[in-house]
């Protein structure tokens, strides 16, 4: 008999379906913040970037990452966006044919800060002198 049934396989990520539903709803939110107009002073001239969506295994909910270019009043951006998380999830509705649309939460993208610190460490001075002793070290055992 196989270890793999049905009661107790245990998922290893996100379903090609859910993949594919998340990359779709990141496609038309991105559409959506660049040719619909959102009535509200905090998202006036703001250039929106949706990095990723992830949707829950139910497809109810689905967390929405973004980044304001240049990083500028995020909190404040990611706040507005949920207040007016019932108009967007309207408009995906009305371009996306799913069963149930997913409720949306926002969330602030941090991956661009933690890709700025990891590319700012290996920059450092104490990086390259510690490539510089390895290399050297390296180059005596050769």
């Amino acid at each position: 008999m196989s270890s793999h049934t049905k009661g107790n396989h245990k998922s290893k990520g996100p379903s090609q379906r859910q993949l594919r539903v998340a990359e779709n709803l990141r496609h038309e939110l991105s559409q959506i913040f660049t040719k619909v107009d959102i009535r509200d002073d905090d998202l006036v001239g703001v250039i929106i970037t949706v990095s990723e969506v992830r949707t829950s295994p139910d497809m109810r909910n689905a967390t929405v990452y973004v980044m304001p270019l240049g990083g500028e009043r995020k909190e404040e951006i990611v706040e507005a966006l949920g207040r007016h998380r019932k108009f967007l999830r309207g408009e995906l509705s009305r371009r996306v044919t799913l069963k149930y649309m997913p409720e949306l939460h926002f969330r602030l993208d941090e991956t661009f800060d933690v890709s700025g610190r990891i590319a700012d460490v290996l920059n450092s001075d104490k990086v390259a002198q510690d490539l510089t002793r390895g290399s050297s070290e390296k180059d005596e055992q050769d």
